[in-house]
């Protein structure tokens, strides 16, 4: 039997707080409040050195069912493609015009957020149609 309790998805980025505020309203979740002693996030910012200030961020499943998702500021850009990506399942059960519907309307959403489009993936034998999808880092996701 595992003793895994949790696990969370790391992200590298540049800007970890800016990503994480886009993956929070992508997936509804919410930053989780400040360490204890602090008042606010940006307090908690103030109080660390200034090389540390700003290198990571995180957010939650307020329902506490999915992972938390942390984000680390790395000093590179993203050069390749990911190894590991999400994907985002707003069609989930659907299929058909239902779902390219559905898929599309998410898309358009998410695209108002920054995301960007790379490619509609139509059904075939094998998976039911997704669109490709980049975060406003150029992580790459699926909208399943």
């Amino acid at each position: 039997m595992p003793s895994v309790q949790q696990f969370q998805v790391t992200f590298d980025c540049r800007e970890p707080e800016r990503v994480a505020r886009f993956w929070c309203e992508v997936l509804g979740y919410v930053v989780p409040p400040p360490p204890k002693g602090f008042a606010t996030w940006d307090e908690y910012t103030r109080s660390r050195p200034p090389e540390d200030q700003d290198s990571w961020f995180a957010c939650t499943d307020p329902s506490g069912v999915g992972p938390r998702l942390f984000f680390q500021r790395v000093p590179e850009g993203k050069v390749v493609k990911n190894r590991v990506h999400l994907d985002v399942r707003a069609g989930a059960g659907l299929v058909g015009d239902e779902r390219l519907a559905t898929l599309e309307a998410e898309c358009a959403r998410l695209v108002a957020l920054g995301a960007v489009r790379v490619q509609l993936l139509l059904a075939d034998d094998e998976n039911e149609s997704c669109i490709a999808m980049q975060d406003i880092e150029g992580n790459e996701f699926c909208l399943d």
